[in-house]
């Protein structure tokens, strides 16, 4: 548990990350992708040209920070969160890099105003949270793969078949490649599908609802006709 003094410097700033809270998820994305260009793989490009995930981040900052004594009252935001991170094969090894960058982006913003004890409080409020996300995204890969068919990191598909359902929709029907067993999964679960797009650098993810009951041998989604398919 953080003491009394953590606490109150980092509840008494966080309105202050919350007002510039935009700038410093921009700025925390420049500096990460500097530090590791690689994980342009892992994140939705299209989001971070809109500013959205950069948005995101900022929000999450805040609203930890003001509910650093009673994170449940966010439990929602950090439960979407870990569930995203999940999906994308976010590992418990990377949140170091991350709160380290996150710092950093948050002196280069606040100038003179981030003195040490600000900065050395938050760096404390982070491992408390960043604790939280890590104990949570366990047991979302521990429970996904320890059910029959369920694996860790990405698995190759095929698309079996098309079906046209309307001029707008199309559902796509995906088998694995190795043809063995699949995961179930729940209503309002989702797949992430990562592919590799003819002439773009870096690899694409993106998330995908099931629209199927499960227990089949494959999964069902449907697509839009302005979606470029992933075949």
């Amino acid at each position: 548990m953080l003491d009394e003094k953590t606490i109150q410097i980092v509840q008494s700033t966080a309105p202050v990350l919350k007002e510039h809270s935009k700038v410093i998820g921009k700025r925390f994305y420049e500096l990460l992708f500097e530090k590791a260009p690689n994980l342009y793989n892992i994140f939705n490009q299209t989001n971070q040209k809109r500013g959205l995930q950069q948005e995101a981040l900022g929000y999450a900052v805040y609203a930890a920070g003001e509910h650093i004594t009673n994170l449940e009252a966010i439990l929602p935001v950090i439960e979407r969160i870990s569930q995203k991170h999940r999906a994308i094969g976010i590992k418990a090894e990377q949140y170091p890099v991350v709160g380290e960058t996150l710092l950093q982006a948050v002196k280069d913003v606040l100038g003179d105003a981030a003195t040490d004890e600000i900065i050395e409080a938050w760096g404390k409020a982070y491992g408390y949270i960043s604790d939280a996300f890590i104990e949570l995204e366990k047991k979302l890969y521990e429970e996904t793969e320890s059910q029959p068919g369920g694996w860790e990191g990405y698995r190759n598909f095929i698309v079996e078949k098309k079906v046209k359902e309307s001029e707008e929709v199309t559902s796509l029907y995906l088998k694995p490649e190795d043809g063995k067993a699949i995961a179930t999964y729940k209503a309002g679960q989702y797949l992430t599908i990562k592919a590799k797009v003819p002439g773009e650098k870096y690899t694409h993810i993106r998330h995908y609802s099931l629209s199927e009951a499960p227990g089949k041998d494959y999964y069902k989604r449907k697509t839009r006709r302005r979606t470029r398919y992933l075949t």
